[in-house]
C-alpha cells in the first residue's frame, strides 16, 4: 500500500466536488483462487452497459475522474522502466484514457515532455466500439500515434506471438471470467523481456456500498440478493501471474476513496461509467426503493463523514510481469548470499547496545 495521500476535485455528474484521498491498509473480504468454474459475469451484459453510457457522451465524460486518475498512475509505472516503448497495446481502453494522460508530462518530471515520448505506437483495444470512439475528435488524438480497435470479446486476443513491447490494461480485467487465460494471452503475445502493467479493481472495493445494502435487503426483503461484483484478492494476482507464465513479478493496492453526497449519486456515477453490476446471477429489475432508502441512512450510520458526505471506497490492484528472456536478470539462488541477514541484524543490535 502507498502511504503516500492525495486530494483531488473533479466536475461529477451532479456538479459536486468529490475528494479523492489514499487510505492505509486494513483487512479485507477474500475471492478464491484460480478460473471460475463457471461463467460469473454477462459479457453482453456489460457490453451493453458500456455502450450505453458511452452514447451520453457529456455524462460519460463527467465520471471518468477515476479512470483518468488511474491511468495516470499507471503511465508513471511505465515510465519507472527506463526504456522507449515501440510498441504498446492497452488492453480494455474504454474510451482511451492511457492515451489521453500520456500526451501530459509527468508530475515528477514537468520538463521531460509528454509521456508519449517514450512509446512509439499505442494500439488500444475495447469491445466496446462506442466507447473506444467517444473522443476520437479531441485534440488529445493528435499528440499520441494511436490505433484503435475493437475486440470481438475482451477474453480473446487477436495478436500475433511477440508483437508488444509492454501490455497495459487500465480498470477492465475485473470484469474478466478467466483472468488466467486472458493472461496467459497478454504473456504470449509480449515480446521477450517485455512488461504487462495492468490495474484492476478488486478486494474491498465499495465494501461501504455492499455492506450498506446487504443490511438494507436483510432488513426490508429477508434475504440477500447479488447487487454487486465478487472481485479478485490482492493474494491471489501474484499466483495468476506466475501461472501465466510471468517473472519478476511485483503486485501492490492503493486505496481510492471519493465522497458522495449520497448513496444515490455513487450509483447514478458508476451507472454513468458503465461499472454497474454484470453478474449472470443478479436479480433483474432495479432495487426496491425501501431498500435504497433503508441503505442511504444505514451507510450514513456505519460509515459517514462528518462532514455529511458517503465515502466510497476503490481497492486498486497494481500488477507487473515480465515476459520471461534468456538475457533476463535472474535472483540468486537460496544461501548464495555474501552475508546472513540474521547475523548482521544481530551484530547491528549489539552495537546498538554498547553504545547506549
Amino acid at each position: 500500500m502507498n502511504s503516500f495521500s492525495i486530494r483531488a476535485f473533479i466536475p461529477p455528474l451532479t456538479r459536486r466536488a468529490i475528494p479523492l484521498r489514499t487510505t492505509t491498509t486494513r483487512r479485507y473480504a477474500v475471492q478464491a483462487a484460480g478460473a471460475p468454474s463457471l461463467e460469473i459475469f454477462s459479457q453482453q451484459q456489460k457490453w451493453m452497459q458500456k455502450e450505453r453510457a458511452a452514447k451520453n457522451v457529456e455524462t460519460s465524460r463527467s465520471v471518468d475522474y477515476l479512470r483518468d486518475e488511474v491511468a495516470s498512475r499507471l503511465c508513471e509505472r511505465l515510465l519507472d522502466i527506463n526504456r522507449h516503448f515501440p510498441h504498446v497495446l492497452d488492453l480494455g481502453a474504454n474510451a482511451c484514457n492511457l492515451a489521453r494522460q500520456l500526451t501530459f508530462p509527468s508530475p515528477d518530471s514537468p520538463d521531460a515532455g509528454p509521456r508519449a515520448n517514450r512509446v512509439g505506437k499505442l494500439t488500444a483495444a475495447d469491445a466496446s466500439e462506442t466507447l473506444l470512439y467517444r473522443d476520437a475528435d479531441l485534440p488529445f488524438n493528435k499528440e499520441v500515434n494511436i490505433d484503435r480497435q475493437v475486440l470481438k470479446t475482451p477474453e480473446t486476443l487477436p495478436y500475433d506471438s511477440n508483437t508488444f513491447d509492454a501490455v497495459l490494461s487500465s480498470l477492465s480485467m475485473h470484469w474478466i471470467n478467466d483472468l488466467p487465460s486472458v493472461l496467459a494471452q497478454v504473456n504470449h503475445i509480449l515480446k521477450p523481456d517485455s512488461p504487462f502493467i495492468g490495474v484492476m479493481m478488486g478486494g474491498d472495493s465499495l465494501f461501504e456500498l455492499r455492506t450498506s445494502l446487504q443490511l438494507a435487503e436483510q432488513d426490508r426483503r429477508g434475504g440477500v440478493a447479488t447487487h454487486t461484483s465478487p472481485l479478485a484478492d490482492v493474494r491471489d494476482v501474484g499466483g495468476l501471474l506466475q501461472r501465466a507464465g510471468f517473472n519478476l513479478l511485483t503486485v501492490d493496492i492503493d486505496d481510492i476513496v471519493v465522497d458522495f453526497p449520497d448513496t444515490f449519486a455513487l450509483m447514478k456515477d458508476l451507472q454513468a461509467m458503465g461499472e454497474s453490476n454484470a453478474v449472470i446471477s443478479r436479480e433483474k429489475g432495479a432495487i426496491h426503493r425501501d431498500v435504497l432508502l433503508a441503505a442511504e441512512g444505514i451507510y450514513r450510520e456505519l460509515h459517514g463523514n462528518e462532514d455529511g458526505t458517503l465515502p466510497a471506497t476503490f481497492r486498486l490492484i497494481y500488477m507487473i510481469g515480465w515476459k520471461p528472456s534468456p538475457k533476463q536478470a535472474k535472483p540468486l539462488d537460496r544461501g548464495t548470499g555474501m552475508f546472513s541477514i540474521k547475523d548482521f541484524l544481530e551484530k547491528d543490535g549489539k552495537d546498538g547496545s554498547e553504545k547506549s
